[in-house]
């Protein structure tokens, strides 16, 4: 069965989460929207709160994942973490961006790199 770009997108989240929450990390919200903007991920490491924007893909036939963070894409990820922190009286925490890329070829164990502080 082929899946859809969608399917690999929230089995590439369930497995970002689940990494980040193996290193200790708590994971705070998931898919939250401001307008048009989204975070995929948003944890806690004890230290800091890290948004983090999950890219997941079945092979890298057209290139790696983490490829497809764009500038565009980092800007709504910034608004996004902006309104969140905004919406819960937090705009003092220290915050982070990172990027879990995800390559999921076939039925073999995904290929995860986590790229900490991956922009600002």
């Amino acid at each position: 069965m082929i899946k859809t770009g969608r399917q690999i997108g929230d089995e590439g989240e369930d497995i970002a989460a689940a990494y980040l929450e193996s290193k200790g990390w708590l994971i705070l919200d998931r898919n939250y929207y401001f307008e048009k903007a989204e975070v995929d991920i948003v944890a806690f490491d004890r230290t800091q709160i890290i948004f983090v924007e999950v890219k997941s893909r079945s092979g890298i036939y057209f290139g790696r994942p983490e490829e497809y963070v764009t500038p565009q894409k980092e800007k709504l990820i910034k608004k996004a973490a902006e309104a969140w922190v905004y919406e819960r009286k937090m705009e003092t925490a220290l915050i982070r961006f990172d990027v879990v890329a995800i390559v999921q070829e076939n039925s073999e164990a995904p290929d995860i790199t986590h790229f900490e502080d991956a922009f600002r």
